[in-house]
């Protein structure tokens, strides 16, 4: 399974923000999921040819089983978005962040484009996954059907933020924010009926970790299986938020060793400490080793150094 815990938006103009992200240059082995170089709001108009060619150099470095992975936010203008495409689409790229999804449709032509563009690239069809955001009144009725309306499909992200806008909603930051409460489930609902993850949107607020945490802590109840960011000093909060702890790890090996005790004897019926365990405990169970052994592999894997070629430079 891919790690969607932590995914940090980082304007694609801003090679200082980048490499850090990344884990590159003078910055430490960076413990994200994915970095997500921004080609839209974190990018001013002025500077967004500035960006589609950084990205170019960003996604030719090499990759390693701890780096994160690579996505482009494109922009939901047409004419902005072709060129987006046009520069990010090349080897390296592992997947597109596509805001402002209203409709399955939109989703599609994406795909198709994609579909023309990576034999261009030498790109293996179908390789370039796809989280589209929802962040409209629209998208969230149409959720499900952004879901499943492509193979690329890996996640939906919920844009918090636009979506309270669209809705002229005021967002508390105390407290359970229960005015999104129903948003967010539905979109959770929408992303797992089809298979695919969810992601929760930003806590913008970089300083208060605490207020981090609780909206961490209420996402993954919800079912988020990670969450957005936009500053390196929330991604251990995140990615620990969204990691089974010591306890779930040892509890769901007790259960899946219960189960398999039991198979082995010919028992139909399966009990831990006096508790049946029914189908849907023991595939959360599996769910939650599954999970655990990807965190694992992500923090056994060697980082990859920096190329020589690349000392000292910084991209322009």
């Amino acid at each position: 399974m891919q790690l969607l815990r932590s995914l940090m938006f980082v304007p694609a103009h801003r090679p200082r923000m980048v490499e850090r992200a990344l884990g590159r240059g003078e910055f430490a082995p960076s413990a994200l999921d994915v970095a997500i170089l921004d080609l839209e709001d974190g990018v001013p108009p002025e500077e967004k040819d500035h960006a589609r060619a950084a990205i170019a150099a960003v996604l030719a470095l090499p990759s390693a089983g701890t780096s994160p992975a690579r996505y482009v936010r494109l922009n939901s203008d047409v004419h902005a978005c072709d060129a987006d495409l046009a520069a990010a689409v090349r080897p390296g790229l592992e997947g597109i962040v596509a805001p402002k999804i209203d409709q399955a449709d939109e989703v599609v032509r994406l795909a198709r484009e994609l579909d023309e563009r990576e034999g261009g690239a030498g790109i293996a069809r179908g390789s370039i996954r796809i989280i589209p955001s929802i962040e409209s009144a629209r998208a969230l009725l149409e959720a499900h059907a952004i879901a499943t309306c492509s193979d690329r499909v890996v996640a939906l992200l919920f844009g918090a933020e636009d979506f309270a806008r669209d809705l002229s909603l005021p967002i508390a930051r105390e407290g359970e924010a229960s005015e999104l409460l129903y948003a967010r489930s539905a979109v959770v609902v929408a992303a797992i009926a089809a298979r695919r993850q969810a992601i929760d949107g930003i806590w913008p607020d970089v300083a208060d970790q605490e207020g981090l945490r609780r909206d961490a802590l209420q996402a993954r109840r919800l079912g988020f299986s990670g969450k957005s960011l936009i500053h390196p000093g929330q991604i251990d909060r995140i990615n620990d938020m969204f990691s089974p702890s010591a306890e779930e790890v040892s509890h769901a090996r007790r259960v899946i060793d219960a189960f398999e005790g039991a198979r082995l004897k010919g028992l139909g019926a399966v009990a831990l400490d006096g508790k049946l365990l029914d189908p849907p405990i023991i595939e959360r169970a599996r769910r939650t080793l599954l999970l655990h052994d990807a965190v694992s592999r992500k923090q056994r894997t060697p980082p990859v150094e920096r190329p020589a070629a690349l000392e000292g430079k910084r991209f322009k």
